[in-house]
């Protein structure tokens, strides 16, 4: 029993409710809500421009995050996220448009067929890791890129298909405010969905088999079991990501689901950092966001320097091959540690004792 008239130093946990709370702090709970809250005020302080942006950056948030949880949090690479974005983009647009669903239905439908997809891919995960399951799941993105061009009467090939913002009692969501305000509540309950999974027994069993996979089956994880189940939790998200994409783009074609889109969700959780769902966030940030800078920086500078605007594209790469160089050098924990040490260096500020 507590004594009232005692002074508490430190942060206790008292019972087993606060003990297993993801935010024990409750000066933590309170900014992660006023962060939270500034998200929903952001869109009624700028245009339309800049909610677009934020848009695309929470849709390749929640991509980012199923992607980590595969790649950060269980050990296993893959190069068929490109691939996997289209199946769920595909299936949201043929459920819509020729099975009469509506997006409600549809979306996370695509999940899971997208989740169906991916384990199928995964099978091959039992038996190969590193270099070689990367090629395996490069198996897949060639193989989906190549069914999504040739099926023709499925998915009508290069000219590709044409969907439609979703409608909630009779409220069109076709303005970038609403739509925002919509991915914002996906991203929200993605995250609070992953960072509660590897609390639970599955998402223990994935980090075991990241840390040590032999190790892990001595103690009893069905290596297989769950090597198939973090392929299709991870492909959901994905299919998920690919489903929201394709309604808010409203058309959808085999050049969104290339290769260069599964390098650039490698990219974001290598930047942000792996294992980390605030790192998934802050790289598919930083990634969507690159391109939108440079082409600023390009504009600001080309009365001086002309030629540059006419070699964008190569500039884009060229940095884009770099920041990845670059953070796997000097900081392979990716923006996430950055974020850790720039909090921690605040936290005892100014004394003399702070985290060095």
């Amino acid at each position: 029993m507590r004594n009232p008239f005692a002074m508490e130093c430190g942060n206790f946990k008292v019972n087993y409710r606060e003990d297993m709370a993801i935010y024990k702090n409750a000066r933590v709970r309170t900014r992660v809500l006023l962060v939270i809250a500034f998200f929903f005020v952001y869109p009624l302080l700028v245009s339309d421009y800049y909610i677009s942006l934020a848009t695309m950056c929470a849709m390749a948030s929640i991509g980012a995050i199923g992607l980590n949880i595969l790649t950060g949090y269980t050990g296993l690479i893959s190069i068929g996220v490109g691939a996997f974005l289209g199946v769920g983009g595909y299936s949201t647009a043929l459920l819509t448009t020729k099975v009469g669903l509506s997006f409600w239905v549809s979306v996370p439908l695509a999940g899971l067929i997208t989740a169906a997809v991916g384990a199928v891919f995964g099978i091959p995960s039992l038996r190969l890791k590193g270099l070689y399951l990367a090629m395996a799941t490069l198996a897949a993105q060639v193989i989906i890129s190549f069914l999504i061009v040739n099926w023709e009467s499925l998915t009508n090939g290069t000219a590709g298909l044409i969907v439609q913002r979703p409608e909630l009692f009779g409220f069109k969501f076709s303005s970038e405010i609403s739509y925002y305000y919509l991915v914002l509540v996906v991203l929200i309950a993605t995250a609070v969905f992953t960072m509660n999974l590897f609390r639970t027994r599955v998402g223990r069993a994935f980090i075991a088999i990241r840390d040590r996979d032999l190790a892990a089956e001595v103690m009893g994880i069905n290596l297989f079991k769950y090597k198939i189940y973090a392929f299709a939790v991870s492909s959901f998200f994905i299919g998920i990501t690919g489903a929201l994409m394709a309604h808010y783009t409203r058309v959808i074609g085999p050049e969104h689901y290339d290769i260069h889109v599964s390098i650039s969700y490698l990219a974001m959780i290598l930047i942000g950092g792996l294992g980390s769902v605030i790192g998934s966030i802050f790289g598919a940030v930083f990634i969507t966001l690159m391109p939108v800078v440079l082409r600023e920086i390009i504009n600001f500078l080309s009365p001086w320097i002309p030629a540059l605007s006419n070699h964008y594209a190569g500039i884009r790469e060229l940095v884009f091959g770099l920041m990845i160089i670059l953070f796997l050098i000097y900081e392979p924990e990716g923006l996430y540690k950055i974020w850790r040490n720039i909090r921690d260096y605040f936290r005892l500020w100014p004394f003399s004792y702070s985290k060095k």
